[in-house]
């Protein structure tokens, strides 16, 4: 196991496969985006060869995001491969579903063990807006298909924004009634890129609870009162699934932080909001052995942040979203 300096085992590890995406969602980046050339990226070789090295330094839980990950060339062998590797006990991807019809069933044989769908609203022209190119039919066709092909629980991931999408909280947790589904609400983080919109779009978490306790009614604490990962859960009465709160900006849980987030360009960031990182694909790529990798890997995650500085408005300008991973 690994450990960083505040005691915490560092064990999760969320991998970028593109920065490029087949939407252009108001929140993550501008529409006229510049993605990097290929070679800039880590090839598979490149991303099995880390792979493995975390899974021996004891990370067991991967998950695959992008941009959008499904747009990766070989995307189902790529999983299969990582699937493999000794110690990884976790595997999933988080997408924004659109290709998820046909690709569900042959990630799933594959290797891959659950989905994270981003569903910022069931309303079609509103989902239009917010993501500027994307339909809901495709989204929704790639849900049931996850569901048909055994990637479950399905979770599916709304970002709450101010003047976009705060009125339809209660049709998404009204989704978890009749389907064993998480429906999952994050506050909007702010990045590079569409910062301005982001800090001035925020909805609390407390704000987001009172609409769908307006809405549906009290909400029952879930899970102990215990976090899921980042996500506060509760579920209406008798409903089959649950409801998430991801309070990243007003609550946040970096004390209970494991992870640590590898981009598409092969640099290890080791909190989502800090500009910090450090280049593994040019040492990788120049040559050094397992051991010198291994020394740069250990020194990062040593070195992880307790957390972010939202509260004294630093915000990392660096990157978009899109460019992380999540």
């Amino acid at each position: 196991m690994t450990y960083d300096r505040f005691g915490r085992n560092i064990h999760y590890l969320r991998i970028s496969l593109t920065d490029r995406c087949n939407l252009r969602c108001v929140y993550c980046m501008p529409e006229d985006m510049t993605f990097r050339p290929s070679e800039a990226l880590m090839q598979d070789d490149e991303v099995l060869r880390l792979v493995r090295l975390f899974a021996e330094l004891g990370f067991d839980k991967i998950r695959l995001t992008g941009g959008e990950p499904t747009l990766r060339k070989g995307v189902v062998d790529l999983v299969r491969e990582i699937a493999s590797v000794p110690g990884i006990r976790s595997l999933s991807m988080t997408t924004n579903g659109i290709l998820l019809d046909k690709l569900a069933e042959p990630l799933a044989r594959a290797g891959l063990q659950r989905v994270n769908i981003s569903l910022d609203t069931l309303n079609p022209e509103r989902f239009r807006s917010v993501t500027r190119w994307g339909s809901l039919e495709h989204v929704w066709a790639g849900i049931e298909a996850a569901e048909a092909a055994g990637l479950t629980p399905i979770k599916l991931n709304a970002v709450v924004a101010r003047g976009f999408n705060e009125e339809d909280v209660v049709a998404l947790a009204e989704l978890t009634r009749q389907r064993p589904w998480h429906v999952r609400f994050i506050e909007m983080m702010p990045f590079g890129g569409v910062t301005e919109l982001q800090t001035g779009a925020v909805v609390p978490h407390q704000e987001i609870k009172q609409r769908l306790e307006a809405g549906l009614g009290a909400l029952e604490e879930a899970n102990g009162g215990r976090l899921d990962g980042e996500a506060r859960l509760y579920r209406l009465p008798g409903a089959r699934g649950t409801i998430g709160l991801i309070s990243s900006v007003t609550q946040p849980f970096c004390a209970s932080c494991t992870r640590a987030r590898l981009t598409a360009d092969g640099r290890l960031r080791m909190c989502l909001l800090r500009e910090t990182e450090i280049d593994l694909l040019t040492p990788l790529r120049a040559g050094a052995s397992r051991e010198e990798l291994r020394r740069l890997l250990l020194q990062a995650l040593w070195n992880k942040p307790w957390g972010h500085g939202l509260a004294q408005q630093e915000i990392p300008l660096d990157r978009a979203m899109s460019e992380i991973g999540g």
